[in-house]
């Protein structure tokens, strides 16, 4: 998991701030955007092997993100995640391309599971 790094997407910096902590003391390196532009600009930057990304932020939603990243940079993959269960954004998130959907609060080893399932599946993925 150190040969990749997660770019995390969530407007709330509280919640993604901890994420990132936790995610590289398991030795995960992480980077991290508040809001959908800065997280265009840090993919076109320095592309990440994977983008977990919250559904709902002011401005540029999340699923407005997925829909930028899958044009310009299809071959990372995405994972979504909501506070709000809404099996419409789960749908509309998966016909868009993310690879799977989790819920928050998030388990940290389920995060890091389907991280893994997702950044080995892609294609050029890291294997382990």
């Amino acid at each position: 998991m150190e040969d990749w790094k997660v770019l995390l997407v969530d407007d709330e910096e509280d919640f993604v701030s901890t994420l990132a902590e936790r995610l590289n003391l398991r030795g995960i390196p992480t980077s991290i955007a508040t809001t959908g532009e800065d997280a265009l600009r840090l993919v076109a930057a320095d592309a990440p092997q994977i983008v977990v990304l919250d559904v709902m932020m002011p401005g540029m939603s999340g699923l407005e993100v997925l829909q930028r990243l899958r044009a310009d940079f299809p071959q990372i993959p995405v994972l979504l995640l909501s506070g709000i269960g809404s099996t419409q954004d789960t749908e509309l998130g998966m016909r868009l391309g993310a690879v799977d959907f989790l819920m928050k609060p998030l388990q940290i080893e389920q995060l890091i599971g389907k991280m893994s399932a997702a950044v080995t599946k892609a294609p050029g993925g890291v294997r382990e």
